[in-house]
């Protein structure tokens, strides 16, 4: 049995060669509203598009089969890669990209949602002006549970940055919801698969393509609605922690970074893994100020980095 299903749709049967591949991975996240608002705006207006979705591991059989289905009708190219084993974030991302036939590849989350004119907004860009990768940012969409305000609270604090600020940051402000690149850069330039799990394969990826090709920033978000409840953050933020101290042990320049510079500070103070309790509960705790609570997390997080950095 091969490592991949391939199911392509009769559009894409048809398709030999694109401007844009929309890349989307998804791991239980249905992408399908995702994948419809990619197909109505590329329908509408003729854009040379494919979409590819890929199906990393088919943890849930049942999304799997309901997105085969569902997209065999799009008049639009597009392909289903499913996993047989999941394969992880970085990896996941390098097989959507071989896959690919498009100049240009946009990597966007399967939470993420668009609006009309989102694909056409980046056609334009691409005809307007000269680089190799851009990150056109995301908004935080409106909350509807109580416990998915954390996760929300932390995106517009510290991610939902306007271009002019990340153009600032640089290639560190990279992330790959709602990533552009050229096809040529991004197969010089793979995910280091060396990243398992959960985080900043991303920011690693930026820092060495930002030494091959022109990186910049735009303004033209997606939304961002793939909301975590706050023990979900906590998991993933204790376990980013190994992948966090490779991109620093791969990158010695990025020891300035605010979460490199907090990481060192507290592993220098004696005992501070004993206030990962404190912080735990500070930002589970429904009654405490939002902006306590998005510090206990930042802290919790800068904690577990300090476990794994070795200086």
């Amino acid at each position: 049995m091969s490592e991949y299903a391939d199911f392509a749709n009769p559009a894409a049967l048809d398709l030999s060669h694109a401007q844009l591949s929309v890349l989307v991975p998804f791991y239980r996240d249905d992408p399908m509203p995702l994948a419809k608002a990619l197909a109505a705006g590329a329908e509408t207006s003729g854009l040379p598009v494919e979409i590819l979705l890929f199906d990393d591991g088919e943890p849930d059989p049942e999304l799997n089969a309901a997105v085969n289905v569902g997209i065999r009708d799009f008049t639009v190219a597009t392909r289903l890669l499913t996993s047989r084993r999941n394969v992880g974030r970085a990896a996941g991302r390098n097989r959507l990209a071989s896959a690919a036939i498009g100049d240009w590849l946009l990597f966007l989350d399967a939470d993420m949602t668009i609006g009309p004119d989102f694909l056409r907004g980046w056609l334009d860009l691409i005809s307007q002006y000269e680089f190799d990768a851009a990150f056109g940012g995301y908004t935080a969409d409106p909350v509807t549970r109580g416990d998915h305000r954390l996760h929300a609270a932390l995106a517009r604090s510290s991610d939902e940055n306007t271009a002019d600020r990340r153009n600032r940051i640089g290639a560190t402000a990279f992330c790959t919801s709602n990533l552009l690149v050229k096809a040529d850069l991004m197969r010089s330039t793979p995910f280091d698969e060396h990243f398992t799990g959960w985080g900043w394969e991303d920011v690693d990826w930026a820092v060495r393509a930002d030494q091959r090709g022109e990186l910049v920033h735009f303004d033209h978000p997606a939304g961002h609605s793939g909301w975590q409840t706050p023990d979900i953050l906590l998991r993933k933020f204790k376990d980013a922690a190994v992948n966090y101290a490779r991109l620093l042990e791969k990158h010695p320049q990025l020891a300035q970074l605010p979460g490199a510079k907090a990481a060192r500070f507290l592993k220098a103070v004696p005992g501070q893994a004993l206030l990962r309790g404190v912080w735990a509960l500070m930002a589970q705790s429904p009654v405490a100020p939002m902006k306590a609570r998005t510090t206990a997390l930042k802290l919790w997080r800068a904690s577990w980095a300090a476990e794994a950095i070795h200086s």
